[in-house]
């Protein structure tokens, strides 16, 4: 969902590097892009404590959801174009659901307020359903299941390297998208290092990726 549905991850990371800070933890922008972008809440702060000697007390999420949730009401905007490649997977009869790492929750919220919530029905799956968040393949494989296909027939769209990994993981067929704001120029070469089999910088791009795919 997030840099892939919603153009969310920008204000993901200005929150997260402003409350780091009041934690002892001097972060960049960037380094939050490098590092954290696709972990779950518990992957984070896995990574905070093992790699930046921070214990992130529980307020700390509390206080992120909330500044996010506000800034995010305040200027959220959907991925430009995503939207007609949701309807035009939808008039093909597609099953499709997103498979986040953040909360269910979040995911509510996040596609109200980009008008993206009639989409998926019922198929909104969250890291806080399954035993291991990105780069396990976990949720993905539950998303399948739910949607009733085989893990083989499925197409992961991604836009950060854990959930690259948890799609080729799942042995899905992985797509990189780099259309959201967070992604800089060389954000491909991520993407395909980490086992893409290729990447679309635009929803265009994404959409004509999509019907190769599906023909096959």
């Amino acid at each position: 969902m997030d840099g892939v549905l919603v153009d969310s991850e920008v204000i993901s990371a200005q929150v997260e590097v402003e409350l780091l800070a009041d934690y002892g933890a001097q972060l960049t922008v960037e380094d939050i892009y490098d590092q954290f972008v696709g972990l779950s809440k518990a992957s984070m702060t896995e990574a905070l404590r093992r790699d930046w000697s921070l214990a992130l007390p529980q307020e700390f999420w509390s206080r992120r959801s909330a500044a996010v949730a506000a800034r995010f009401a305040a200027e959220g905007q959907a991925v430009p174009g995503i939207v007609g490649v949701l309807d035009a997977l939808l008039a093909r009869k597609m099953p499709i659901a997103v498979a986040s790492s953040s909360s269910p929750g979040s995911i509510a919220r996040k596609l109200a307020v980009t008008g993206l919530d009639g989409h998926f029905g019922e198929h909104l799956y969250s890291a806080t359903m399954v035993a291991n968040g990105k780069p396990a393949p976990d949720l993905f494989l539950y998303a399948a299941d739910r949607l009733g296909v085989d893990p083989v027939d499925s197409i992961v769209v991604e836009d950060a390297r854990p959930g690259v990994l948890a799609g080729v993981a799942a042995g899905m067929h992985v797509i990189g998208f780099t259309a959201a704001g967070h992604c800089a120029p060389c954000h491909d070469e991520v993407l395909l290092d980490a086992g893409a089999q290729a990447v679309a910088s635009t929803a265009d791009d994404l959409a004509a990726l999509l019907v190769d795919l599906l023909a096959q």
